[in-house]
This record gives C-alpha cells, structure tokens and sequence, in this order.
C-alpha cells in the first residue's frame, strides 16, 4: 500500500511538471535556459529549507545517523542533463512527439537495466506492457510529428538520463537528504545558464518566473523525493511500466486547469494503459536468477 501511494504521488508530480513546462515554454513566458536554471534553483532552495527544519525539528523525517545520503555526481548530472535537454527539446517538439521519445528512452533504459539484473518478467507482464505500450502510442501519435534530428536527440538523451537518474535511487537510504544534495551539487553548472539564456534567447517575466519555481519546488524537488522513497520499493521494470500513466495523469490534468478537451481517444486509451499498467503490477513476478540462487544457496546453510 506504501509503494502504491508513494508512486501515485511521484507521478502526479511528474505529470504537473510537464504542465508547467509546456504552460511557461508554449507560451513565451521563459526560455528554456532560464527555466531550467530556476527550476533547479527553486528546488535545491526548497529542499534546503526543509532539510534545515528537519534539523531543528523534533521530527526527524531521516535519520541521518543510520541513513547517511548525501546522493552523488553521478546522480546530480544526470538530474541536470534530464531537466535541461527536457526543456531545449520542447521548444521545437510538439507534446506527442516528445512523449513519444521521451517515454520510449526512458522504458527502454529501466527495462533494459532490471533484465540485464535478472529480474524476469512473466508472459502475462510482457503482455500488459506491450498493451500498455501500444495505448501510449495509440494516445500519442495522432498529435505526432517526424521531428528535427536535433530535438530528438536532446528528448531521447533527456529520457536515457532520467531513467538513469531513477535507477540509482532504488539504491537510496535517505530520500529526501539524496535529492537535495543531488540538487544542490546542480547549482553549480547554474550561472552557467543564466549567462547563456541572457546572452542569447532570454524571455522572462513574472509568470515565467512562477511556473518555474513551482515546478522546481513542488514538482521536481518534493516529487523527486518522493520518487525517491518509492522507487527502492519497487522492481526497475515495474518503476519504468507505471510511468505511462503520466501522460494520461498530465492529460487530465490539462482538462481540469487549462479547459482541454478529452477525446475519445484519449478515454480509450487510458482505459488500456491504466488496466495494462494494473495488471502487470498485480501478476506475481517470477523469481530472478539470482534470488533462486540465494534462496537455494539458504535452503542448504539450513540444512546444514
């Protein structure tokens, strides 16, 4: 039950990302350079604050003694390459194209990573992830265009980092503590950014400014953690199957704030990517190679 709330929230986050990315980018409020940079500014300022609170508090929502996190380079890098190609690529891609790649980089790097670890899927599950697959695709490519090689590019490295990003946080003993060094070690590369959006492309006013705080505060830098508590719960395969539901999740949300109109399209593809996505998460998955070696290597110490 744990694993499922802390998903549905994660995603939730996710899904307001991409509302604000899309509401701020779309309409010119920002570009994408000074996005990025405040997004990431907001979130390690946010994160820093909770962090600090936590401290004082009586509270203690990590116990850094016998969870010490402090995240990595590696981590933190691929949180900045994932944010700032995310936000170059949308300024020439339309939403479908780059939910399309985007999703697919980030299916094809956590799947390939939980089967090169072993964890087997069972016919069913290969089953309801091509359904689901298939609804994604069936949602997306009507709104689709064959994109510019370069914006593809950016998408597709945008989706390979985050799906990195979210690999090495199911390692992670201290959720909230590993995002936001992870976010605070990405503050460095910032005037970097602030410098190239001023010097060339830089759109900014107050509601640009709004939107991307909040999507680094709330969406990125609480989600993540959150992300961050789920993902060591969940098997790398079923954390890169539950992620197409955020096009679905951004969808309805786009409904309800910006008046956009469901379709039928849309309804019949949700309906099979939300029952696709529920039963490959309900089947039992197969025991991998190397826990039936552990368990038999077990079993003979007892006998023993």
């Amino acid at each position: 039950m744990k694993a499922i709330l802390y998903t549905l929230l994660a995603l939730i986050a996710f899904a307001a990302n991409s509302l604000l990315c899309r509401i701020a980018l779309a309409n010119g409020y920002i570009d994408a350079w000074n996005f990025t940079a405040l997004r990431l500014l907001s979130g390690a300022l946010c994160l820093g604050v909770i962090l600090l609170w936590q401290s004082k508090s009586s509270l203690r929502l990590v116990n850094t003694e016998y969870a010490p996190d402090n995240g990595s380079w590696r981590s933190s890098i691929s949180l900045v390459v994932y944010a700032l190609c995310f936000s170059l690529a949308y300024i020439e891609l339309d939403t479908g194209s780059g939910a399309l790649i985007l999703f697919s980089a980030v299916q094809l790097t956590m799947i390939g990573w939980g089967i090169i670890n072993k964890e087997r899927l069972s016919a069913i599950q290969w089953a309801a992830f091509m359904c689901a697959l298939m609804g994604f695709i069936y949602l997306m490519l009507p709104s689709a265009t064959v994109p510019s090689v370069l914006p593809a590019v950016l998408m597709c490295t945008s989706g390979i980092a985050w799906g990195v990003y979210s690999i090495r946080g199911k390692a992670c003993k201290s959720p909230l503590r590993a995002t936001s060094y992870n976010f605070f070690r990405s503050v460095l590369i910032l005037p970097v950014f602030f410098i190239v959006g001023f010097a060339s492309v830089a759109q900014l006013n107050w509601q640009g400014i709004a939107l991307a705080c909040a999507s680094g505060a709330l969406a990125s830098g609480i989600g993540y953690s959150i992300w961050y508590i789920a993902l060591p719960l969940l098997k790398s395969t079923q954390a890169a199957v539950v992620q197409l539901c955020v096009p679905v999740i951004a969808a309805i949300a786009g409904a309800i704030f910006l008046d956009e109109v469901l379709s039928a399209r849309f309804i019949i593809a949700s309906a099979f990517i939300l029952g696709a996505v529920m039963v490959f998460l309900l089947v039992k998955q197969p025991q991998s190679l190397h826990s039936t070696h552990s368990a038999d290597k077990a079993l003979a110490d007892e006998s023993k």
